[in-house]
């Protein structure tokens, strides 16, 4: 990205609300200690109020049409400082721009405003148990009833769940048709309607990340199905497309290779050369895969995004992540996972991105799928 006096001034901007705002010790939102997620749910509220959540979105419903590239400088200073927005990259990344593209009016008035002011979190009703990075063998069904339709059915990994308002929630409607990816439907489903029931999955990540739903009779009125019934495959590539290029890993990896080098100071010299050489090579790729982000946004701002660009940057940045977790946990020591690290806020952050990057060839689709997706999409556009 080439520095302009708008992305300089948002910068400084980010980072002065930052400094006054989230406590020295901030390392993100889900912790067990729940004054982490309060701090993350008043700094949303507090961008929110100041149009810099959702700076993309046209200003009807809360942004600035301020375009990709600015909407790219939040993402980065927020991961970049361990993501103090929380749940909301959810709403903001593309829940908000789907239903701007597929939704009504009147679900645009409902839904888009709670987003972009802070208040209203999602979650994603996709995997299901057998039916993870395979979503066309879902088994979740929808049944027509009067001016609504019936849900019963089961997801599992949904992330937020316990926190959330809303779902963005895949079913099907006709089990019996010949292409799996058919028939199925984009519902909006509150969390607290009847028979909507959360039981959370005690994990190596934290709370509120892995959640099991359980939908038994759900009624969810006709006016909450999104786009066409039956035609919601097309909505979810256009969902994954978003998901994907909407997290700047890359920020917070260049952040904590920065920081490790500061704190070994002078030791560095003592430092085995081969592990010099590792997190010079992470440091690198770190950079590599911002500039594959910025590829993707350049397209945005064009108007066209191309598949393999999408699925390139997120197997290159999911890489990263393990590569950067394993280089800083080897610089920081096992002395990171002992109780007494606690009070160690870099300490603290090694840690949790260590156990995040565990998971990141599984979650948001595995990479194997990450992998065939970018094989099809460039046999597609020979």
């Amino acid at each position: 990205m080439i520095a302009s006096d708008g992305t300089t001034a948002l910068r400084t901007r980010l980072r002065r609300l930052i400094d006054e705002r989230l406590p020295a010790d901030y390392v993100g939102s889900f912790t067990g200690d729940p004054k982490d997620l309060a701090t993350a749910e008043e700094f949303s509220r507090l961008l929110g109020a100041e149009q810099l959540l959702c700076m993309a979105w046209p200003a009807q419903y809360g942004g600035q049409a301020a375009g990709p590239w600015l909407q790219t400088v939040v993402r980065e200073e927020m991961w970049s400082h361990f993501e103090p927005r929380g749940a909301q990259y959810m709403g903001v990344n593309w829940v908000g721009p789907v239903i701007m593209r597929y939704g009504t009016e009147k679900q645009k008035q409902q839904h888009l405003p709670p987003i972009s002011s802070g208040e209203m979190i999602w979650c994603q009703g996709f995997s299901e148990p057998e039916a993870g990075s395979d979503l066309g063998a879902m088994r979740t069904t929808a049944t027509k009833e009067g001016d609504g339709y019936r849900i019963n059915g089961q997801k599992v990994w949904t992330s937020y769940a316990p926190i959330a308002g809303w779902c963005f929630l895949l079913a099907r409607l006709d089990a019996r048709t010949k292409d799996k990816r058919d028939g199925i439907t984009v519902f909006l489903v509150r969390t607290d309607s009847p028979g909507f029931e959360v039981r959370p999955l005690q994990t190596l990540v934290g709370p509120y990340h892995l959640n099991e739903v359980f939908l038994t009779d759900v009624f969810v009125p006709a006016d909450q199905v999104l786009g066409e019934v039956g035609q919601g495959w097309r909505i979810v590539m256009d969902v994954l497309a978003y998901e994907r290029i909407g997290i700047a890993r890359y920020a917070k990896c260049d952040r904590l290779l920065a920081e490790v080098r500061e704190s070994i100071g002078d030791g560095w010299a003592e430092v085995p050369a081969a592990l010099r050489d590792r997190w010079a090579r992470a440091l690198v790729r770190s950079r590599q895969a911002r500039l594959m982000a910025y590829r993707v946004v350049a397209s945005q701002d064009a108007g066209r995004v191309d598949p393999a660009d999408v699925s390139a940057y997120r197997i290159a940045v999911t890489i990263l992540d393990q590569e950067v977790s394993e280089v800083l946990m080897e610089l920081a020591g096992p002395s990171v996972l002992a109780p007494d690290s606690d009070g160690d806020r870099l300490a603290r952050t090694i840690e949790d991105h260590w156990r995040y990057a565990l998971a990141g060839t599984v979650s948001s689709g595995t990479i194997e799928m990450q992998r065939r997706s970018l094989a099809r999409a460039i046999l597609e556009n020979r």
